[in-house]
């Protein structure tokens, strides 16, 4: 579907500049509108007129949709999207969608409405592609839609990366990738790619343990990866969540960690601002994502230019569960 970016890159002007030609509402030259309306015919460019109102109708309200609240990540996001969105004047509005398509697609509508001026969304609903568009203000969080949408990400590749660099610096011999797999295309796929490159360069053997979601038993499957790969010396987590388990795991069966086994997580996320974060992990810059996802979307709703992919850095933080 042909967008205003569109537009605006073929008759080589600003974003701007197309909203005011289309819109009628400011100066624009008339060989610019020329420009303009001639790359509007030959893209066949149809106006959404959802979209052109959203500037008279602006409710100062934004959406954030989540699969669940009770994750460390998702509740910090939140706390930091809500925080910016306050400093520019907005309102959050929560969707605690239990990953239930039908939830999503609500605040979509709502969004179509013109009931809210925008959405942050962390979705794995399979059938959501078909609902986004690039004319609706849209920020996704790691997944990728068919349709031209801006998303935010951390540096999932490298933090795969970094995670065997740093077990086979601390002298692991053997090393593993343990974690599952959505149907659905997102960025956090590639720290299983970043883990295995590395391995691959350094020339170390690593074992592979990726299931595919819903898991119904972590443990059971990292119970079983266990006894089958004994030599295991060196466990990158996909998620925090896998790394505690995967630590709890290694304690019943006797084994020390680091001594036995180091393990480094991803995420770097603690329930709360008391807790401490203890072991070993790739810190995801949560705030800095949320700030940049909301700056974003504030930028399309104001129909001013955005980057249409942003990676941010991701760094390693040494605890306890690495020597």
């Amino acid at each position: 579907m042909v967008n205003m970016k569109d537009v605006a890159k073929e008759a080589g002007v600003g974003l701007g500049t197309v909203s005011r030609v289309i819109n009628k509402n400011g100066p624009v030259k008339p060989s610019t509108r020329l420009k303009v309306e001639k790359a509007i015919e030959t893209l066949n460019y149809k106006t959404n007129e959802v979209a052109r109102n959203f500037k008279m109708q602006q409710t100062c309200s934004v959406a954030l949709i989540v699969p669940t609240i009770w994750h460390p990540f998702f509740s910090k996001f939140a706390y930091h999207v809500e925080t910016t969105l306050s400093e520019n004047g907005y309102k959050m509005i929560l969707c605690n969608s239990q990953s239930d398509v039908t939830n999503e697609i609500n605040y979509i509508e709502m969004l179509e409405k013109n009931k809210i001026d925008g959405l942050i969304v962390i979705t794995y609903s399979r059938d959501l592609d078909q609902y986004i568009t690039s004319n609706l203000p849209i920020v996704s969080i790691d997944r990728h839609f068919t349709e031209n949408v801006v998303y935010v990400t951390s540096d999932n590749e490298k933090g795969g990366r970094i995670a065997a660099s740093e077990l086979i610096k601390r002298n692991c011999k053997k090393i593993a990738y343990l974690g599952s797999v959505s149907d659905i295309k997102n960025e956090s796929m590639k720290r299983r790619q970043g883990f295995e490159d590395e391995a691959k360069r350094q020339k170390i053997s690593y074992h592979v343990l990726e299931l595919n979601e819903p898991v119904d038993d972590i443990r059971k499957n990292v119970i079983q990866f266990l006894d089958e790969h004994a030599d295991v010396d060196g466990i990158f987590a996909m998620n925090d969540k896998w790394a505690k388990i995967v630590m709890k795991t290694l304690q019943e069966k006797k084994l020390l960690i680091p001594d036995d086994v180091q393990v480094i997580g991803y995420d770097g996320i603690t329930a709360s601002k008391e807790e401490e974060l203890t072991f070993s992990t790739i810190k995801q810059p949560v705030q800095m994502m949320a700030k940049k996802a909301t700056e974003a979307l504030i930028n399309i709703i104001n129909e001013q230019p955005t980057e249409d992919k942003l990676v941010l850095p991701v760094e390693f933080y040494e605890g306890t569960s690495t020597k």
